[in-house]
């Protein structure tokens, strides 16, 4: 398996009007398109945290996704972290 073909993982952090607006749902929807698994999940200080594993090219998409002016709700800002993946998710689900 080639460098390109190592799975990732992304972790992004979206803030703006992104709870209680479908956001997380249409996260997930976009994410198991990709066949990616992982979980959206709302943070206390109104931000959500999107980690998902797979292919790079499969979370640099739903990064595209979530940068793409198309979500429900409003992004105002995106921070993403790349980092090895962890193993540790069963699909893709909501927190």
């Amino acid at each position: 398996m080639g460098k390109e073909e190592e799975p990732v993982r992304l972790t992004a952090w979206v803030r703006g009007r992104v709870q209680g607006v479908g956001f997380r749902w249409w996260t997930r929807s976009r994410a198991l398109e990709l066949g990616l698994r992982g979980a959206a999940t709302n943070l206390d200080d109104g931000r959500v945290e999107v980690v998902a594993e797979g292919s790079r090219e499969s979370c640099e998409r739903l990064l595209g996704h979530l940068r793409s002016g198309k979500t429900p709700g409003h992004v105002d800002s995106v921070i993403e972290r790349w980092a090895r993946p962890g193993g540790s998710f069963d699909g893709f689900v909501e927190r």
